[in-house]
């Protein structure tokens, strides 16, 4: 068992910690039961540390990336072109650019005006550019934390839209695939299956309509972990047992499609847990507040970013044993905001100064989702344990560090420069 309190003690606080032997729990756990022709690829904006990319590549996930910086991370982690995608609303030339010039598996488009975008660069570089169209679906998805299609959206081209085209002609493009993504942090096996069927099919339609050759569909993914209270983690035996028999209808009639399932969230999560250190204890109007060293400037998702609900993440005292009966605590940071609150009834026992806390299932959308310079905190550090030791995989941001990309325009005297 990892000895939080030691690499707290070692790299300071507020830390992020993630375990080697959860993350490949969690891929291989679905990986060994998920029907062999459907591809797990990584979702980088979960948590884009280039040694998770790695350790995630190494055991055979492709990568799903949406910035420059991500598909930079994801070739320096060790994954071929020929296993990335790249999805997102607003690329930019520099962007589209990059993807063409790495020749990666597929550019997944979001917008007719972004086809004709890539159509103009793949036209100066004399190649023909693979894209995928992300459609915005008619339908909506089931049981979702966070709905990604089915409504007016800035994600895809309308399913409508895409039907009422009489072909897709564009000299320098060739359209190989179908991406949708409904939505995330589904908990329902029966939702996750329905949703890949209503997509396959979707995909069909599509691709017998606008004549081009089914290579490969995204189904997105959407697969959830349990945060709260009345939450159960998917069983990986009943999600594959829905999901399979679907994948192979499909599959029996389109040999050649690859397909893809994006994950990001349901692969890292759980194998995160964010340490922080109380520097006060207080009450107000008979509330229990502990002021922690770590907050919501690094922990967006804490507060219940992209659901509607605030309930708080599992939350535990680490590096001593607990005394006295729990009591409803308060958990905060340092920010001068009340927004920064880590826990809002989390049953604690008596805390005091120096201790040790860890917000658990802390290894998605951490410093990557969070406004890191607000108050001027910065990036905490990260620590991968593997085998049992902990290996720094990212440095805490210094103050030397915050200021060194700034300019000013004042000389210590007060003349401009």
């Amino acid at each position: 068992m990892t000895d939080h309190a030691a690499l707290a003690e070692e790299y300071g606080t507020p830390l992020f910690v993630y375990e080697a032997d959860t993350i490949a729990a969690q891929y291989t756990g679905l990986r060994q039961r998920l029907h062999p022709a459907m591809d797990v690829f990584y979702s980088l904006k979960a948590n884009p540390n280039l040694a998770l990319c790695g350790q995630l590549r190494a055991l055979g996930a492709g990568a799903e990336v949406s910035s420059l910086l991500e598909l930079t991370t994801a070739r320096e982690a060790g994954v071929p072109p020929g296993d990335i995608v790249f999805p997102g609303p607003g690329k930019s030339r520099e962007e589209i650019a990059a993807c063409l010039d790495a020749g990666i598996y597929a550019i997944i488009c979001e917008s007719f005006e972004e086809l004709e975008l890539v159509d103009e660069l793949a036209r100066e570089r004399g190649v023909r550019a693979r894209v995928a169209l992300r459609v915005n679906p008619a339908f909506a998805v089931k049981g979702s934390g966070l709905t990604m299609g089915g409504k007016p959206r800035q994600f895809g081209i309308d399913e409508s839209q895409l039907f009422a085209l009489p072909g897709l002609r564009l000299a320098h493009l060739r359209v190989v695939g179908v991406h949708v993504y409904l939505g995330t942090r589904i908990l329902d096996e029966a939702v996750i299956a329905e949703n890949t069927r209503r997509i396959l099919t979707l995909a069909e339609r599509l691709a017998a309509h606008l004549d081009f050759p089914l290579e490969f569909v995204d189904v997105g993914g959407g697969l959830g972990v349990a945060y709260f209270d009345g939450e159960r983690d998917l069983s990986v035996a009943r999600l594959t047992d829905l999901v399979n028999p679907v994948v192979a209808d499909f599959h029996d009639r389109h040999r050649s499609t690859r397909l893809i399932m994006e994950l990001g969230r349901y692969l890292v999560a759980p194998a995160g847990t964010y340490l922080v250190r109380v520097r006060y204890v207080k009450t107000s109007m008979g509330e229990r507040f502990a002021v922690t060293d770590g907050g919501t400037h690094q922990h967006m998702a804490a507060v219940g970013i992209g659901s509607f609900v605030k309930r708080d993440f599992p939350l535990r005292l680490l590096g001593r044993p607990a005394d006295g009966p729990l009591a409803r605590w308060t958990v905060t940071g340092p920010l001068c905001t009340p927004n920064d609150t880590l826990a809002r009834a989390a049953e604690l026992p008596d805390l005091r100064r120096g201790d040790l806390l860890g917000v658990l299932r802390s290894g998605a959308y951490g410093p990557s989702a969070s406004p890191t310079l607000f108050l001027g905190h910065g990036h905490p550090a990260e620590v991968l344990v593997r085998d049992g030791v902990g290996h720094l995989i990212r440095h805490r941001d210094q103050v030397a560090d915050l200021l060194r990309q700034q300019r000013s325009l004042v000389t210590t005297g007060g003349d401009p420069r």
